[in-house]
């Protein structure tokens, strides 16, 4: 069930034991902001923050939370890549991604790997509240207006993989490192990869893309939501 509509019943029981929450974002203001709104419901628990996707998945270990609110636009790791990890370790937790984009092609990469709710960083507190519960009840949401209504159910799990999603893992961290200014060294030593193991993932990645060079790759990188503007 794809859920959009804010009016509609919330499907948990009043006597549930409270949701353990995990707030990820890179902005301190935010995670306080989201905490605060989350904790001034009775049947929901902050159980810790995160400001960076390593952070996250590690936190996701250790907390074993039962929902992730996940920014995607993230330090190094993004929240679709740490989405992916940490769904891969521990399943039974979900993750529902809170963005600025909302294009129907970012929710598709978002549930593809495994988010199961995606709200617009525009929307009101209620209905972070709402999606929290819908997706807690088995439920699946998307903030209204991404999909024309009635065709949520149709698209989300739809439409081909982007260009990001067919990078490699591997090609996915020199493009952040990249992206990030990162020399072939540097990367080279933040991966454990020789120099020119990093230039050969750098050139087969920028084929894979079709781009030419570094400004090339930060546009990209910025339409994938992959750094902040």
């Amino acid at each position: 069930m794809v859920a959009s509509n804010v009016g509609q019943r919330d499907p948990r029981p009043e006597s549930a034991a409270p949701v353990r929450i995990l707030i990820v974002d890179d902005h301190g203001v935010v995670r306080e902001g989201l905490a605060f709104l989350l904790e001034k419901a009775a049947d929901m628990k902050v159980v810790g923050f995160a400001a960076t996707g390593e952070e996250a998945v590690i936190a996701a270990a250790r907390l074993r939370p039962d929902m992730i609110i996940m920014d995607l636009v993230l330090p190094l790791l993004s929240g679709i890549d740490a989405t992916e990890r940490i769904l891969a370790n521990r399943p039974q937790s979900s993750i529902i991604a809170l963005s600025a984009c909302h294009t129907p092609e970012h929710v598709h990469r978002a549930f593809r790997v495994g988010a199961r709710g995606y709200v617009a960083k525009s929307a009101v507190g209620a209905e972070l509240l709402h999606a929290v519960r819908i997706v807690v009840g088995g439920g699946t949401y998307v903030s209204p207006g991404i999909f024309a209504p009635g065709t949520e159910e149709q698209f989300v799990d739809a439409g081909p993989k982007s260009p990001y999603e067919q990078l490699s893992r591997r090609e996915r961290e020199v493009l952040r490192c990249v992206v990030a200014g990162s020399t072939s060294a540097e990367i080279a030593h933040r991966l454990s990869l020789s120099a020119k193991t990093v230039d050969t993932y750098r050139g087969r990645l920028m084929v894979k893309l079709g781009v030419h060079n570094r400004s090339q790759l930060i546009r990209f990188a910025i339409e994938s939501e992959l750094i902040s503007v």
